[in-house]
C-alpha cells in the first residue's frame, strides 16, 4: 500500500540532523473472530510523573493509565501477561506493587485472559533452596487467591543458589505439585537479565534445554506451556519439537516472532511477547489474517514490525522497556515519557530517532502530528 508523506521532521543521524518524511499511518482492523494462536501481550506500567516517591527507590504508578492500556491491548484480542519483565519487574516494580497491579487488572479488565508473573523477587540477600521454594509458594498462593493464572517466572535467587540441575528440578517440581491449574513456565535468557546466566544449572543452552525438558515431561499435567526468551529461533524450534504432548511453546523471541508464530509442517509457537505491547494493532490484524490462512498477507502486515522490534530489543536487551514506553507516549496512550525507576534514560537520543523512523515505516504512528510534536519535545530536551 502506497503511503503519502504528510509531514516532515528533522531527526538526528550521527552528529547531524536530516529531514525525515513522515507518512500517513496504516489502518488496522480489530479482530472479528478468534485467533488460531494464543497471544499474550506483556504489558508495561505507566509511571505517575507527579508522584512524591524518589524514582530510584520506589515506584510511583498511574493506575488509571496503566489499566487503560490493558483495555487497549484487550480490545485488539490479546491476553495480558501481567507483572512480567515488560512491566519492569525486577527493574523498579517490586512484589507489593506487582500484586496490586495483578489485582487491579483482574478486577478492571474482566474481559481479558490474564496470566500473572509469580517469582521470588521479594527475597532479600542470599537464600537457601528451601527459602526459594517458600518464596515461590507465597507468590503463587497470593495470585491464586485473586483467581489468577500463573506464569512461573525465572528466579534470580534460584540462579544464585542452585548448585546443580537437581536443585532446579526440586524447586519446580515442588511448586508445580501445588498449583491449582497448569502454569506457563518462563525461561528468561541472560540477554534479558544477566543474573539468570546458567539457568537450569547449565551454561550451554542446549544442555539447559534438556534439563528443562525433563522437568516438563515429569510434570506435564501441571504445565500449560513454556515461554523461552533466548532470541534464537533455531533453539526455540528444536525445543518445540521435543515438548511433551499438551505442552505449548510460547515464543518469547522478539527478533523472529513472525516466522515462529506462523510455524512449519511440524508445528508452531503461540505467543507471549513484550513487543505486542507496542505493535498491538498490526499484530492483531496479522493474527486474524493467519487465522484465515492468508499467510502472504500475514507477513505483509507483520513483517515491517520486525525491524522495529529488533531495534527496541537490541543489546543491552534489558533496556527494551524504554522503547516500549516511548512508543506508548508517541501514540498518545500516556501524557509523558517518564518511567518507573527513571528508566527513560536507559537509551540514547539516536536510538529514539531510529525507533521513530522504524515505527513510521511500520505504519504504527497512529497520529503522526502528535508523534512529531512529542519527538520534537524529546529532541529539545537533548539540545536539538
Amino acid at each position: 500500500m502506497k503511503r503519502d508523506t504528510i509531514l516532515t521532521l528533522k531527526l538526528p543521524r550521527g552528529s547531524a540532523l536530516e529531514e525525515y518524511p513522515v507518512r500517513e499511518p496504516k489502518q488496522f482492523n480489530r479482530p472479528a473472530g478468534p485467533f488460531t494462536r494464543i497471544a499474550y501481550a506483556a504489558a508495561h506500567v505507566v509511571a505517575d510523573p507527579l508522584g512524591a516517591q524518589e524514582p530510584w527507590l520506589d515506584a510511583a504508578i498511574d493506575w488509571n493509565a496503566t489499566i487503560a492500556y490493558r483495555r487497549h491491548l484487550s480490545s485488539w484480542g490479546f491476553g495480558i501477561a501481567e507483572a512480567m519483565d515488560t512491566a519492569q519487574r525486577g527493574m523498579g516494580l517490586d512484589w507489593a506493587n506487582s500484586l496490586e497491579l495483578i489485582r487491579r487488572t483482574l478486577e478492571s479488565v474482566p474481559e481479558a485472559v490474564v496470566a500473572s508473573g509469580a517469582g521470588t523477587d521479594h527475597l532479600q540477600g542470599s537464600a537457601s533452596i528451601a527459602q526459594v521454594i517458600s518464596a515461590y509458594e507465597m507468590q503463587c498462593t497470593a495470585i491464586e487467591k485473586l483467581g489468577g493464572r500463573i506464569i512461573l517466572m525465572a528466579s534470580r535467587a534460584l540462579a544464585a543458589t542452585a548448585k546443580s540441575p537437581d536443585d532446579y528440578a526440586r524447586v519446580y517440581e515442588r511448586i508445580l505439585g501445588q498449583v491449582k491449574q497448569p502454569v506457563i513456565i518462563h525461561w528468561l535468557g541472560e540477554m534479558f537479565d544477566p543474573a539468570l546466566s546458567g539457568y537450569w544449572g547449565k551454561q550451554d543452552h542446549d544442555e539447559a534445554m534438556n534439563v528443562c525438558l525433563d522437568v516438563l515431561k515429569r510434570n506435564s499435567s501441571k504445565v500449560d506451556g513454556i515461554k523461552i526468551s533466548l532470541l534464537d529461533k533455531e533453539k526455540e524450534i528444536a525445543m518445540r519439537r521435543k515438548l511433551p504432548g499438551g505442552v505449548r511453546m510460547y515464543t518469547g523471541d522478539d527478533f523472529n516472532f513472525a516466522e515462529l508464530i506462523e510455524g512449519d509442517a511440524q508445528g508452531y509457537s503461540d505467543a507471549l511477547l513484550g513487543i505486542f505491547d507496542s505493535i498491538a494493532p498490526a499484530a492483531s490484524q496479522a493474527l486474524s489474517l493467519l487465522a484465515e490462512n492468508k499467510k502472504a498477507e500475514y507477513h505483509e502486515v507483520l513483517g515491517p514490525t520486525v525491524p522495529l522490534s529488533r531495534h527496541i530489543f537490541k543489546s543491552p536487551t534489558r533496556f527494551y522497556k524504554t522503547g516500549v514506553v516511548f512508543m506508548a507516549w508517541l501514540n498518545g496512550h500516556q501524557d509523558h515519557f517518564v518511567m518507573v525507576s527513571g528508566q527513560q534514560s536507559a537509551r540514547n537520543v539516536l536510538h529514539f530517532a531510529e525507533l521513530f523512523r522504524l515505527a513510521d515505516a511500520a505504519g504504527l504512528l497512529r497520529d503522526p502530528a502528535l508523534a512529531c510534536k512529542r519527538m520534537q519535545q524529546l529532541l529539545a530536551v537533548h539540545g536539538f
